[in-house]
């Protein structure tokens, strides 16, 4: 859709995601982590966002985990929540965290936010890129210094299930 409310749309249905993680982030760390996981992904009644599952049983048995995407027409802008059953996503009294923001741009998707990260107050940044029908790519990246460097943490390879 022209508005934006679609740009997620290539997410919907089932995948199996090959995880290339770092162990520790914001340290130097160097030793990554590689896995694979389960995700499906569904929309949201009156295309108001979506929601998906992550299962990485292989990974950390018994996690589950699960993005929040919701579309706000208005700003024509994304924000996404991520929630999983061990470190919870809500704050003490309840309310979800705050979510990274951003859009899509020339089929690439950017989407950054505040966060905390033992103790430190840190940004986090979601990128969607390499979209086609049967594959996509998402990485995290988090930043120290207020955005003047980042430290790619995660990278999501998508092949549809």
């Amino acid at each position: 859709m022209e508005n934006g409310a679609g740009d997620f749309d290539f997410l919907l249905g089932s995948w199996r995601v090959q995880n290339r993680r770092l162990r520790k982030r914001l340290q130097g760390c160097t030793e990554w982590e590689s896995f694979v996981a389960t995700q499906h992904n569904q929309a949201l009644p009156g295309r108001i966002g979506n929601i998906d599952d992550f299962n990485a049983e292989s990974w950390r048995p018994g996690f589950v985990g699960l993005s929040l995407r919701l579309y706000n027409p208005q700003t024509r802008l994304w924000s996404i929540y991520w929630l999983d059953n061990q470190t919870g996503g809500l704050s003490a009294d309840g309310h979800l965290q705050p979510p990274v923001v951003g859009k899509f741009d020339q089929g690439s998707g950017v989407f950054e936010g505040d966060d905390v990260l033992e103790g430190r107050a840190i940004r986090v940044r979601y990128t969607w890129s390499a979209i086609t029908a049967r594959s996509a790519r998402w990485e995290q990246a988090m930043s120290g210094d207020g955005g003047q460097t980042w430290e790619m943490n995660w990278r999501m390879d998508f092949e549809r299930d």
